[in-house]
Order: structure tokens, then C-alpha cells, then sequence
């Protein structure tokens, strides 16, 4: 297991994250998940996150990642789909054809701790994903 430590304390703390297309609009490709998950790498920096694995479907996306006690997950995904929307709607502009809206993505979320499941296990079914 891959332990974080300070003077003070130990801990492993991973995350799955899955956010969903606003509408379920299929126009996830590769460059746009590149983009998004680049995105994830240089906001995380700023909250104490960790990109593990990625992968992406057609309408939404798996993030693992491994995250500090004392990060606030709310405001970290709020975060990332409030600039993430904007940006992929400026450098995409295919996308406004599906999305005419100012939202990329839907208003919920899925965010599971791995409860002690081999992080390996989790890699490997994020992916597996958008392989059908």
C-alpha cells in the first residue's frame, strides 16, 4: 500500500470519481479527454491530489486518485468541473453543437473510497472502460 506521511500521521486515501456528460451527450473523444485529464493533473497540485488512472467513455470519465486528509473533496470537483466545462467549451467548440448551454457536465457525481480494495483492481476496471 502506498502510504502519504508527516510528522504527525499516516494514510492512503483513494478516491473513484466518475462525472457524467450534462445530458449524457456522446462527445467525449480522445484529445478532450487528454485535455480534461490534463486538467485534473494541474488543478489536483493545488488540492493535495494525486491522478492514479484515468479513462474515458463516450459520455463520461473514471478518475482515480489518492487525496490528503485535509483536502476538501466538494470544492476540489466543483472546482475542476466549473473550469474544465468553461475551457473544454472554449477549445472544443464542436462541443456547443451538443452542449448549447454553459455546462459540460451533469450537476451530480459518483465519489467512492476504494474501501480497501486492491488499488490494481480499481486500475484495471477504470481501464477497462469505454472498451465494448
Amino acid at each position: 500500500m502506498n502510504e502519504i506521511n508527516n510528522n504527525h500521521s499516516m494514510f492512503s486515501l483513494y478516491y473513484h470519481l466518475v462525472l457524467v456528460v450534462k445530458y449524457r451527450r456522446k462527445v467525449i473523444d480522445d484529445t478532450i479527454s487528454d485535455y480534461a485529464k490534463d486538467m485534473v493533473v494541474r488543478l489536483g497540485e493545488n488540492y493535495n491530489i494525486s491522478l492514479v488512472e484515468w479513462n474515458h467513455d463516450i459520455d463520461h470519465v473514471h478518475i482515480l486518485f489518492k487525496a490528503h486528509p485535509n483536502t476538501e473533496m466538494s470544492k476540489f470537483i466543483n472546482a475542476y468541473k466549473s473550469a474544465s466545462s468553461r475551457l473544454i467549451k472554449k477549445h472544443f467548440p464542436q462541443v456547443k453543437r451538443k452542449l448549447w448551454k454553459e455546462y459540460f457536465w451533469s450537476r451530480s457525481f459518483c465519489l467512492l473510497t476504494t474501501d480497501g480494495a486492491p488499488i490494481e483492481v480499481i486500475k484495471q476496471y477504470i481501464e477497462n472502460q469505454g472498451m465494448k
